[in-house]
């Protein structure tokens, strides 16, 4: 075996057999936290906890509180023991010495305040803590997002591992966080408790600025659910977002590079178009289409669902030119861990249902597996998977 030691000093030994077994920490991890996810059966608690009704606290509701403890620990014990792991884990290992010598970072004053005291606690350019306690806050917003909104929690489950959102978090640190924020805050909007929804997404600003964008976004899906929509509004309201996108752009990158200067002419200013995330708007739009006489007339959730990841293909088609557009459209199509479980799950043809299932489950896995592959990659480095109990 060949090897080599990474930029921040950690012995990374590379060979096939410890490549190949690295990333079955990530495979097993899916397979047990979505098997665990099949004890958790909240279907009938999701809509009074969406609507911030009293929940009785019987017997399942117990289970269920154990399952998703358990998982909670599994995916807080992989990412908080983590080491040597992403492409920006040794950049923010240097911004949290700077953030104690209180010397100038681009990061947010909510992140920075919480670095400088971890560090005041633990000691100076003591960093595994600090990576810790964002691994626990992110993952914690998740498991809270899942525990209101997933009806079919082993699904949405599964739905959130394969698409990439959990091991994506292993980097981006402050942006990951930000997106779990606003996925919690998703059920203020459905409540129409606005005031809770700002408060929490100022909460999430304070690490990443870019949340900031899914204040009005949310607010106007959430309209339009309400909303008695004809086809002409849908047509109207299309070519309204595609002339302000199309004839809006240089005042759109203007508001961009207003708050991420270093952004602009840089290697994320590529005007790259993600084809994969396109795909899968299409996807789910189309399966929404196929089921929108009983999962979308009348449902608020499911259609507010459906209205972000229609926001979301809108995005990826026409905003190449925002720096990082998968970043943005992420604010949108993350629902998509609780629109296709319920939009599936309520299909009355069961040989159907069967088959949506089978095919939403497929066209995952694969996906999953291509995201491995690429987690090798320099600008990736989310395998192999080092830990600092074993490494």
């Amino acid at each position: 075996m060949d090897a080599g030691r990474h930029a921040g000093g950690v012995i990374v030994r590379k060979g096939r057999c410890g490549m190949e077994s690295s990333a079955l920490v990530y495979i097993i991890l899916t397979i047990v936290t979505v098997a665990l996810g099949l004890f958790v059966r909240n279907k009938s608690y999701v809509p009074r906890c969406i609507g911030g009704q009293y929940i009785y606290k019987d017997r399942q509701y117990a289970r269920n509180m154990v399952a998703e403890l358990a998982i909670f620990c599994l995916l807080t014990g992989v990412s908080a023991c983590r080491i040597a792991v992403g492409n920006d884990y040794w950049p923010y290992r240097f911004n949290f010495r700077l953030i104690a010598q209180e010397r100038y970072v681009s990061s947010e004053f909510g992140f920075n305040l919480i670095v400088k005291g971890m560090q005041k606690l633990f000691g100076y350019d003591n960093y595994l803590p600090v990576f810790a306690l964002f691994s626990f806050l992110t993952v914690m917003f998740f498991s809270l997002a899942m525990h209101a909104q997933a009806s079919d929690y082993a699904f949405s489950l599964f739905l959130l591992m394969t698409g990439g959102y959990y091991f994506n978090s292993l980097n981006s640190v402050r942006y990951y966080l930000a997106l779990a924020i606003a996925l919690y805050s998703m059920k203020y909007v459905l409540r129409g408790e606005y005031a809770c929804f700002v408060l929490w997404i100022i909460a999430g600003g304070a690490f990443h600025k870019s949340v900031f964008l899914v204040i009005p976004v949310y607010i106007i899906a959430r309209w339009l659910a309400a909303a008695r929509l004809k086809k002409w509004h849908y047509a109207l309201g299309c070519a309204f977002i595609l002339a302000v996108i199309i004839f809006g752009k240089s005042i759109l990158r203007q508001i961009v590079f207003y708050f991420y200067p270093y952004y602009e002419a840089s290697a994320f200013d590529n005007g790259q178009v993600s084809y994969v995330n396109i795909a899968k708007c299409i996807a789910v739009l189309v399966l929404c289409g196929i089921c929108r006489r009983k999962s979308l007339n009348g449902d608020i959730a499911n259609r507010f669902y459906f209205f972000l990841n229609l926001g979301g293909l809108i995005v990826y088609c026409c905003g190449s030119f925002i720096p990082e557009v998968s970043r943005v459209g992420y604010y949108m199509i993350i629902s998509q861990i609780f629109l296709i479980p319920r939009v599936v799950g309520e299909i009355e043809s069961r040989w159907f249902r069967r088959l949506c299932y089978t095919g939403v489950t497929a066209a995952f896995t694969v996906y999953f597996a291509m995201l491995l592959r690429g987690m090798y990659d320099v600008d990736v480095r989310l395998l192999p998977y080092l830990n600092w109990i074993f490494d």
